[in-house]
C-alpha cells in the first residue's frame, strides 16, 4: 500500500466515527476542501491527516479525543495554524481543529471576557476594543487564541501588562481522559500553572476568562532607519530604557517594496521597528522621541491610532505561505560587538529575506516571580529571533547552516528559549523552554493528566516515568 493507501484506510476507519460521535464537521481525504482545510502558514509543512474534526464544544472535543484514544490514530490539535515544525497537523491521523469554538463574552463592567480557543487574537483585540479595552497577545492578528496563551504570549503590552498568560484568568480544558475541567488558582492549580506556559502537552483547552485591561488609542506605527551597528545598538538601548508603556519590535532586514519605502532602499539593510505605547497619548510622543533621534527614519507611520490597527494584515495575508529556517533564543545585551554580530551576519548572506528580530522585556512580565507559571523566562532580557527564507531543499541547507552559525555568534549567557517561536530543533531546545526546577514541574503533572502522551504534537514534555 502506498502512504496515501493508507491514509484512505485510516480515513475509512476513523471518519464514520468521528461522524457519528459529532455534530461538528468531519473532513476527509476524498472531500472537495480536504486540501485548503490542512493548509497551514508555513510553506514547508505538507502533511495528509487521515481526518480534520470541527467540533463545536468541549463535549464534542471530548468524543473527538476518545476516537483517537480508541483508535490508535496520532492526534494533532489546530489553531491558527502557524506551528513553524506543523504541530496542528498529523500525517493519517486526526486533527482536532478548534476553529469553530468561537464564542466571546465581554464583561465590561468586570473587565473580564470568557473566549473560545478558535478565535484568533486579531478578532478577539477587534471585538474588546469596541469598549476600550484589551489583552496583550503577539504582534499578528491571524495567530489563534490557544497556541500564544498556552506557550506565554509576548507581544505590544508585554511590558505595560506582562504576558499573556499574566492576564489568564481560567481556563476550560479537556484532558487526554476526556474529562472537562475548569481550571484557576483554586481549581486544579497544578493543570493552571502547566498551562501557562507548558503549551498544549496537558489537554485542549477549549475557553480561556481572561483579564482586560484599558486600551483605547494608542501612539503606535512603523519607523524605518537605514541599519548600522550604531543604529542597532541605540534602538535597542532606547527600547530597554523606554518606560514600560511602550514595547517595541526592532527587525534587522533588507527593505521589502512597500508603500513609504524609497524604491532604491528595497533590498537594503534596515531596522524596521514596531512599536505600541499603551499610556496617555501625550506621553507616548515623549517616549517614541528616543527611538527617532537614533537616525532619520526613511519611514515613520508613528501616531494615535485604534490598537486593533496594529494586528491589521495585508491584503492577500492567507494566501503568504513562506518557506524559512528559524531560530529563537534570548540574550543579555546588545552592545556595539552584539551589533556588529548582527550585521556581519546578515550582510553575509545572500537569501533574499533574512531577519534578526530583537524584543526588550522585562517591565511588566518581570515583576512576576519566575516560578508562578511554566513560563520560566521573566529575568531574560532580549529575545532575539534569526531567520532565513530558502527555496527547495538545497537552500534550505545553506540556510539553516547560516542561521546556526549566526545563533553561535550570538549566543551570550542566557540558554533559554521561548516555546511559542521554537522551530524542530530536537528534545534538548524543548528541555532549554524550561529551565530550573520547571521541567521535572511539568513532567510530573503531565504524568498525571496525560500519562500514555496522548498529546505529543508539540513540543513534547514527556510525563515523569518516561522522562529523559
Amino acid at each position: 500500500m502506498t502512504p496515501h493507501d493508507n491514509i484512505i484506510d485510516a480515513a475509512g476507519r476513523a471518519i464514520p466515527r468521528l461522524r457519528e460521535a459529532i455534530g461538528g464537521r468531519v473532513i476527509g481525504p476524498e472531500d472537495d476542501d480536504y486540501d485548503r482545510a490542512r493548509t497551514v502558514v508555513p510553506g514547508d509543512v505538507d502533511l495528509r491527516p487521515a481526518a480534520i474534526a470541527r467540533p463545536r464544544d468541549a463535549a464534542e472535543v471530548a468524543a473527538v479525543i476518545g476516537v483517537a484514544r480508541e483508535t490508535g490514530l496520532e492526534l494533532a490539535v489546530r489553531g491558527g495554524g502557524h506551528s513553524g515544525p506543523g504541530h496542528g497537523l498529523t500525517e493519517g491521523g486526526i486533527v482536532l481543529d478548534v476553529g469553530e469554538l468561537r464564542s466571546l463574552d465581554i464583561d465590561a463592567d468586570g473587565r473580564t471576557a470568557w473566549a473560545g480557543t478558535g478565535l484568533t487574537t486579531g478578532e478577539y483585540t477587534a471585538a474588546t476594543a469596541e469598549h476600550g479595552l484589551g489583552t496583550g497577545f503577539g504582534d499578528t492578528g491571524s495567530v489563534g487564541l490557544g497556541g500564544i496563551t498556552l506557550g506565554g504570549g509576548i507581544g505590544f503590552l508585554v511590558r505595560k501588562h506582562g504576558l499573556t498568560i499574566d492576564s489568564l484568568l481560567a481556563a476550560e480544558v479537556v484532558t487526554a481522559d476526556g474529562r472537562h475541567l475548569l481550571i484557576d488558582e483554586e481549581r486544579h492549580p497544578d493543570l493552571f500553572w502547566a498551562i501557562r506556559g507548558g503549551g498544549g502537552n496537558f489537554g485542549v483547552a477549549t475557553r480561556f476568562r481572561f483579564r482586560l485591561h484599558e486600551v483605547g488609542t494608542v501612539v503606535g506605527g512603523q519607523l524605518i532607519l537605514r541599519a548600522s551597528a550604531d543604529v542597532v545598538r541605540s534602538l535597542v538601548e532606547a527600547t530597554e530604557a523606554a518606560p514600560d508603556e511602550l514595547s517595541a519590535i526592532v527587525n534587522v532586514m533588507p527593505a521589502m517594496p512597500m508603500p513609504g519605502v524609497p524604491e532604491d532602499l528595497v533590498g537594503q539593510l534596515v531596522a524596521w521597528v514596531l512599536l505600541v505605547h499603551a499610556g496617555r497619548l501625550e506621553d507616548g510622543e515623549a517616549a517614541v522621541a528616543p527611538l527617532r533621534s537614533v537616525a532619520e527614519p526613511v519611514m515613520d507611520t508613528v501616531g494615535p491610532m485604534p490598537y486593533p490597527k496594529m494586528f491589521e494584515e495585508p491584503e492577500g495575508a492567507e494566501e503568504y505561505h513562506p518557506t524559512a529556517v528559524a531560530r529563537t533564543m534570548f540574550v543579555d545585551r546588545i552592545d556595539r560587538s552584539a551589533a556588529e554580530t548582527i550585521m556581519a551576519a546578515l550582510e553575509a548572506s545572500d537569501a533574499a529575506m533574512r531577519v534578526c528580530q530583537l524584543r526588550a522585556l522585562g517591565g511588566a512580565m518581570a515583576r512576576v516571580p519566575v516560578e508562578a507559571t511554566a513560563f520560566a523566562h521573566r529575568n531574560s532580557r532580549i529575545m532575539a529571533n534569526l531567520a532565513a527564507f530558502y527555496e527547495g531543499p538545497d537552500d534550505r541547507a545553506v540556510r539553516d547552516a547560516w542561521v546556526g552559525e549566526f545563533e553561535s555568534a550570538l549566543r551570550q549567557d542566557d540558554a533559554g528559549v521561548y516555546v511559542n517561536f521554537l522551530g524542530d530543533e530536537g528534545p534538548g531546545k524543548v528541555r532549554a523552554a524550561y529551565p530550573g526546577g520547571a521541567w521535572e514541574r511539568l513532567a510530573a503533572i503531565k504524568a498525571k493528566y496525560d500519562p500514555t502522551n496522548l498529546f505529543h504534537r508539540n513540543h513534547n514534555i514527556r510525563p515523569r516515568e518516561t522522562a529523559a
